[in-house]
């Protein structure tokens, strides 16, 4: 009996193994921690430890305003209903991930709030499926392709918090995008290299206050 438990153990998938172990979140990037941006090194360190897992590409059920800040600072606004359906990534992240993922969004800092989203697949094209990171092997990318997708139907994502969200919105003309592309990331600065007197807050304030002003005077 033992023999017969360890040989089913054996059986087990890797990539079953990898989700067993860090499923405790499903989260939903639709900014700089997507592949090709900024952020992401932290995503591929978490995949290469066991703490992440990519599950595929994702759009959101409902219509999301999808807003460029200070710096061109991506936020999702959960004001569900405008803008546009907003395309992204998911993946599985264990616990010790998402604490690093929630202090690098300042949810405790009122930068950002996690909050559920509801998502439908996303069909990918090759060109996609190519840009996969190298840390995941062809097992895991056929997995999530065919099996995550079937399943998924909700994740969580890192909204703007709801103290500036809505002048975010009226700052854009309540115009929203369809995903963060690198045409709209153009001009990102990272936050080293931000002024830093400032707090992540003072900037968002400043982008509003300045926004306004301009619009006042027109």
């Amino acid at each position: 009996m033992v023999v017969v438990v360890v040989k089913e153990a054996k059986e087990e998938s890797k990539v079953e193994k990898q989700e067993r172990k860090v499923k405790v979140k499903v989260i939903f990037t639709y900014g700089t921690l997507k592949r090709g941006f900024s952020n992401h090194p932290l995503l591929q360190d978490l995949i290469r430890s066991g703490d992440a897992v990519f599950l595929g590409t994702y759009r959101t059920k409902l219509n999301y305003p999808l807003v460029c800040g200070p710096y061109r600072v991506p936020f999702l606004i959960n004001l569900p209903g405008s803008g546009q359906p907003v395309l992204g990534e998911v993946y599985a992240v264990s616990a010790p991930a998402l604490a690093r993922l929630d202090e690098l969004e300042g949810t405790t800092r009122g930068h950002y709030q996690r909050l559920p989203i509801q998502l439908h697949p996303y069909p990918l094209d090759a060109d996609a499926d190519a840009d996969a990171d190298e840390d995941e092997d062809d097992d895991a990318r056929a997995h999530a392709h065919a099996h995550a997708h079937a399943r998924l139907t909700s994740a969580e994502a890192y909204y703007a918090h709801s103290s500036y969200a809505s002048n975010l919105w009226l700052k854009n003309g309540c115009k929203g995008l369809s995903a963060y592309t690198h045409e709209e990331a153009r001009g990102y600065v990272k936050r080293n290299d931000r002024p830093q007197h400032l707090t992540f807050l003072d900037h968002i304030r400043s982008f509003i206050s300045q926004s306004q002003s301009q619009s006042q005077s027109q």
